[in-house]
């Protein structure tokens, strides 16, 4: 068993949602990585797919979600499941800042206009 402490936690900004790693393989977990994604009011959605199921938990605030086409919303408690390999966007529709708790299984990629790749928070 591993204890993660929050100074070891890294976070990537990029620029108005921040992410920060709380479970990946380089800190010991093999099966499952786990961070929190906080998003500022205002900040577009990037539209993106991945190649695992991800789970997101809304911790605070309010998502706008799209997946595969079906727009939804979801607040505090709620969970946002997306199957792999579907477009997907999840954007801050609150005046706070939106916090989500994300789960994807290790070696899950994104898929973006710029490529597949394993996000760095997630490793």
């Amino acid at each position: 068993m591993s204890v993660i402490t929050a100074p070891e936690q890294p976070t990537h900004d990029l620029g108005g949602t921040r992410f920060t790693s709380l479970a990946t393989p380089s800190r010991g977990s093999s099966e499952t990585s786990v961070w929190i994604v906080e998003i500022d009011p205002g900040v577009p959605a990037t539209p993106h797919s991945l190649t695992r199921e991800e789970v997101f938990v809304v911790l605070d605030g309010a998502a706008a979600t799209s997946v595969d086409g079906v727009h939804g919303r979801a607040g505090v408690g709620d969970a946002i499941v997306v199957p792999p390999d579907v477009p997907f966007e999840i954007a801050n529709e609150g005046e706070h800042v939106l916090r989500l708790l994300c789960c994807l299984p290790v070696g899950g990629e994104a898929v973006t206009a710029e490529g597949r790749f394993t996000p760095p928070w997630a490793r």
